[in-house]
């Protein structure tokens, strides 16, 4: 489907390498703001040097004539092209406040990048930051499903999509292969046995599925035993059954049709816990294996959103720990220039004994994330009772894929890539006799930290936190 059924004035949009700010005058600068697909609007704004994020938000809406809800929905973002696309393990995303100053802050990006990323000189004195409108970290989900603007929800899917094809949000392959199927049906219009076949998909197949899965599944050890035709084609067939599954209903308009099947998209992202995060880089220790008990770090994405806190192997694509904040305590150190370390304290057990459980997540952004989370807790005290939520979630209609979804939810896929993997991490189990961390003891009645949630549903009880994390 092209540009002009899609909902987006592609009339404003332009593909470009440049900078998100560049001057042209005293009085006014230009200003380009991309989106999540690389496309972007070039607008001349005066006054931008002391223009607010809030401010420019109008003006980009006016120029878009995106509807009010996308001031909620939607926020500002700073980000670093050059970091994302040539060091996957070295970036940072921040997200702007109505109050910020966005050409101030992309002023002081060299600065950012010097604090909270592991970048070489050289690469910062060359980066310069983009300014991108994506999804609001703090937008509730189940209203995003209450949106009626075509072009917003179009928004929406391009942004969930490619966090799907990017495996940010790491996706199990049957609901990669939903999703695909939902994405062919937008992209491509609806089903036509004569024009769209296996072979017609295989060109694009990257535009549907992630890499990683096409790789993991044709580099399997039974595929190795396999025709080199059935490997290519296994992929294709696939997409194209699921293609055929999207339902549309004759006597809807095509832009009720396009509306129901992005709703039908992000209703399925919705079962991801990791849905709508800001992602923060870092690493984790590995467990010691072997003979000589050698081990390493392990890089990792930390993904935390409005629910919880998710660390996620960045190679492998699949959770290595998720928490809601309700099952855990935090705290951040900086023991020293090189290690700056969030610390994430949960229950667990080892061979059967229950234990406190530390897990140490290497990162010079620890001190964003922790507070990001501190900011999370403290906006989920204010939302409205979660049997409300529960009552206007439920307005929804299920879709036709949605019930199929359920239906394969109810097999309880043991590996998914949303379960947790503790035997990949290397924790300190441990209990505070008030004097010294010790492995492996009894189950404790109170927390290590005293940055805690304030639910009160909470596992743990706010203890004086001891002066040294590092003991043990």
């Amino acid at each position: 489907m092209d540009g002009s059924e899609d909902g987006i004035h592609t009339g404003f949009f332009e593909h470009t390498q440049r900078s998100s700010v560049s001057s042209i005058g005293t009085r006014s600068l230009d200003v380009r703001v991309y989106f999540i697909n690389d496309s972007s609007v070039a607008l001349n704004v005066d006054g931008l040097t002391s223009m607010t994020s809030h401010e420019l938000h109008r003006i980009v809406r006016e120029a878009l004539l995106l509807p009010e809800i996308t001031q909620e929905a939607f926020s500002f973002w700073l980000l670093s092209p050059l970091l994302v696309s040539n060091c996957n393990c070295n970036f940072i995303e921040v997200q702007l406040k109505p109050k910020h100053q966005p050409y101030k802050v992309c002023r002081q990006w060299q600065d950012l990048l010097f604090r909270f990323t592991e970048c070489s000189e050289e690469d910062i004195s060359q980066d310069e930051p983009s300014l991108q409108f994506r999804r609001n970290v703090f937008f509730p989900k189940r209203r995003e499903l209450q949106i009626e603007d075509e072009q917003t929800l179009h928004l929406l899917y391009e942004e969930a999509k490619y966090n799907v094809l990017e495996g940010r949000y790491p996706c199990d392959i049957e609901d990669c292969e939903m999703l695909g199927g939902l994405s062919c049906r937008l992209e491509l219009g609806p089903f036509d046995q004569d024009q769209h076949t296996a072979s017609s998909l295989r060109e694009k197949l990257d535009s549907f599925l992630p890499n990683y899965i096409c790789k993991k599944r044709a580099g399997s050890f039974l595929a190795a035993f396999r025709p080199r035709s059935a490997k290519q084609t296994s992929h294709e067939h696939r997409l194209l059954a699921t293609y055929k599954q999207v339902c549309d209903d004759d006597s809807c308009e095509v832009s009720e049709a396009l509306k129901k099947h992005y709703r039908e998209y992000l209703q399925k992202c919705h079962e991801l816990p990791y849905y709508g995060c800001a992602f923060f880089v870092g690493s984790v220790d590995k467990p010691a294996q072997g003979f000589l008990q050698r081990s390493g770090r392990r890089p990792v994405t930390v993904a935390i959103s409005m629910e919880g806190v998710y660390v996620i192997d960045i190679k492998e694509k699949h959770v290595l720990l998720g928490l809601q904040y309700q099952e855990l305590s935090w705290d951040h150190t900086y023991p020293d220039e090189e290690d700056h370390i969030l610390w994430l304290e949960f229950d667990g057990d080892n061979e059967g004994t229950p234990v406190n459980k530390l897990l140490k997540v290497y990162s010079k952004q620890a001190a964003l994330m922790s507070g990001l989370i501190e900011f999370c807790i403290e906006l989920n005290s204010a939302i409205e009772a979660p049997g409300q939520e529960a009552t206007n979630a439920s307005a929804v209609t299920p879709s036709p894929h949605a019930r199929l979804s359920e239906k394969r939810a109810k097999l309880q896929r043991q590996s998914s890539v949303a379960c947790n993997r503790l035997e990949h991490l290397s924790t300190i189990d441990y209990v505070d006799d008030g004097t010294e961390i010790k492995r492996v003891k009894p189950k404790r009645t109170a927390s290590f930290f005293s940055r805690q949630t304030s639910h009160g549903n909470a596992t743990y009880s706010e203890v004086q936190m001891s002066e040294n994390l590092e003991q043990g």
